[in-house]
C-alpha cells in the first residue's frame, strides 16, 4: 500500500505563512528565509522538528538543517546534555539547540537568534500543528510508538534503522503511515549510494547469471565492556524513566543508555540490526524482495552470559527464499555482502560503498533502457524532503524499512529460539511454532502501548 498522492503537503504550504510562522519562530527570521534574497518563502519551507538528538540524531539534524527549504524549529531528547555519547562525544538537546540558533544566527543582521523550541515529551513536539515533518533518532525500541504517533499526528517522517524493535511494532508503523497517507523515510543511507544501486542492477538485470547466493559479512568490533555494570545515580537533567519508556524496568547504569543500548535486547537487537540492517537491506533490493521476505530461517549465535549485555556476538544464520535464493550470513569477513551468481559475483563494501566483482568488466556494463533500472538518489535525505514535496515514495519507504526489521528481527528469533523458523511473509506469521510466535510481539511496559 501506498501514501495517496492525493493527500497535500499538510496545511503549512497553505497556512503556514498565513497563521503559524508567528508562532514557530518566536524571534525575528532572516529575510531570505521569507522569500527576500533568492531565499525561499514559507509557503515552499518544509518544516521540521527532530526527536531523539544523540550522535546520529544530531548528524541527521544537521544534514536537514543544512537544506535551504527546511526550517527546524523543534527539539526533543530526554536527556539535556552529556559527554557520554559515540566515541565520548557531546550530546543531547542542549547542543543541538545551540547548533540550531547559531546556524539561524549566521543569516541575521542581528547575530542573534532564539527561535528553536525543546521538549523532553515527544508528545508535545508531535502535538504542534506547525510542524511538517520529524526525524526519529532515539534508540530502536521507542521508534514504534513515536513513529505510530508521528503517522497519526499527519507528520512525514525520517525514522532511523530499524524501523522497530519487533516485528509487531514495525508492522504497526506501515500500518499507521499507509492509513494517514504519510511519506516515510527509512534511514537505511546506503541504498541512496549510487555504487549499491548499480551492483543491485547487474544482480536484477543478470550480468551474474541466476542469482543463488547472498553472502552477509558482518564483524563486530568496539562493542565495549561486557562485564556487568555497578547501579549509578542518575544524571541530573537526564529523565531515565522516559528513556526506558516500554522497556521493563531496570536500574540506571551510564552503559545501558546511550550508545551501548544497542547491545541489550531490551531496547535494541545487537549487530544484526544495527549494521546489520543496512546490509540485508540492499541484499533485499538486490534480491527483488522488497515487499517480501525469506520462507525458512534458521541460525546459531553466542551471546555474553553474565553482564550487562545479552546480544548476539558471534553468530552464523542462513535464510531460504521462495526463488531459491540462499541468504547466508556471519560476524566476520570485510563489512558488506556479496551477490553470487552461475557467471560471476558482485561485492558492496558497507561505509563507503566500492564494489568488487568476477569478473571484473562487470563493473563497466551499461544498464539498457529496456531493462530495470532501480534509479539515483539525490542524497537520503535529500531525497526523503523531495518525497514529502511530491508524495512519491522515497528510496527507503516504510514497506522497505519494515521487511528488512522483519528480516533482522527474525533471524535474531531463530538464534534466540535454537529452532529453523517457517515464515510466510504474505501473511506475516511465523508457522507451527507458537514459541517462537509469541517473540514477535514482546510486552510494553505501562502505560505504553500501540
Amino acid at each position: 500500500m501506498k501514501p495517496s498522492p492525493n493527500i497535500s503537503r499538510r496545511t503549512f504550504l497553505q497556512g503556514a505563512a498565513a497563521a503559524g510562522a508567528a508562532a514557530a519562530f518566536p524571534s525575528l527570521i532572516p529575510a531570505s528565509a521569507l522569500g527576500a534574497n533568492g531565499g525561499l518563502a514559507p509557503s515552499n519551507r518544509i518544516v521540521m522538528g527532530c526527536i531523539g538528538l544523540g550522535s546520529q540524531g544530531t548528524y541527521n539534524m544537521r544534514a536537514f538543517l543544512g537544506q535551504p527549504d527546511v526550517q527546524v524549529v523543534a527539539l526533543c531528547d530526554v536527556n539535556r546534555e552529556s559527554s557520554n555519547y559515540y566515541k565520548g562525544s557531546t550530546a543531547g538537546y542542549a547542543p543541538a539547540r545551540r547548533i540550531v540558533e547559531d546556524y539561524y544566527a549566521e543569516q541575521q543582521p542581528s547575530g542573534a537568534y532564539r527561535g528553536c523550541a525543546v521538549y523532553q515529551d515527544f508528545r508535545e513536539l508531535l502535538a504542534r500543528e506547525d510542524l511538517d515533518a520529524v526525524t526519529i533518532c532515539t534508540p530502536d525500541h521507542w521508534h514504534g510508538l513515536i513513529a505510530v504517533a508521528a503517522a497519526k499526528s499527519a507528520k512525514d517522517i525520517y525514522c532511523e534503522k530499524p524501523l522497530a524493535n519487533s516485528v509487531s511494532e514495525s508492522r504497526a508503523v506501515r500500518d499507521a503511515v499507509c492509513r494517514y497517507g504519510r511519506v516515510l523515510q527509512t534511514g537505511s543511507h546506503e541504498r541512496s549510494r549510487d555504487n549499491a544501486r548499480f551492483a543491485c542492477e547487474l544482480v536484477r538485470n543478470g550480468r551474474i547469471g541466476r542469482l543463488h547466493t547472498i553472502r552477509v559479512n558482518l564483524p563486530i568490533d568496539n562493542h565495549g565492556p561486557i562485564d556487568p555494570q555497578p547501579t549509578m545515580p542518575v544524571p541530573e537533567d537526564f529523565n531515565y524513566d522516559r528513556w526506558l519508556g516500554p522497556a521493563a524496568w531496570a536500574p540506571y547504569t551510564e552503559k545501558r543508555c546511550h550508545f551501548s543500548w544497542r547491545y541489550i535486547l531490551d531496547y535494541g537487537s545487537g549487530e544484526m540490526s544495527d549494521r546489520g540492517a543496512h546490509i540485508v537491506d540492499l541484499a533485499q533490493l538486490g534480491n527483488g524482495t522488497d515487499d517480501s521476505g525469506p520462507i525458512e530461517i534458521f541460525g546459531w549465535g553466542k551471546a555474553p552470559q553474565d553482564g550487562l549485555f545479552n546480544t548476539f556476538m558471534e553468530f552464523r544464520f542462513e535464510c531460504r527464499y521462495e526463488n531459491g535464493v540462499r541468504l547466508i550470513g556471519e560476524s566476520k569477513g570485510p563489512r558488506g555482502l556479496k551477490f553470487e551468481g552461475t557467471k560471476g559475483w558482485v561485492f558492496i563494501h558497507i561505509h563507503g560503498g566500492n564494489l568488487e566483482a568476477e569478473p571484473s568488466s562487470l563493473l563497466q556494463e551499461f544498464i539498457g533502457p529496456g531493462e530495470i533500472h532501480l534509479g539515483r538518489s539525490p542524497g537520503h535525505h535529500r531525497d526523503f524532503l523531495n518525497a514529502v514535496k511530491t508524495r512519491r515514495e522515497p528510496m527507503a519507504p516504510v514497506e522497505v524499512g519494515h521487511r528488512t526489521a522483519t528480516l533482522c528481527q527474525l533471524v535474531n528469533i531463530a538464534m534466540l529460539t535454537g529452532q529453523k523458523l517457517r515464515w510466510d511473509p504474505k501473511r506475516e506469521e511465523i508457522l507451527d511454532d507458537s514459541e517462537a510466535g509469541r517473540l514477535l510481539a514482546p510486552p510494553m511496559r505501562s502505560p505504553w502501548c500501540l
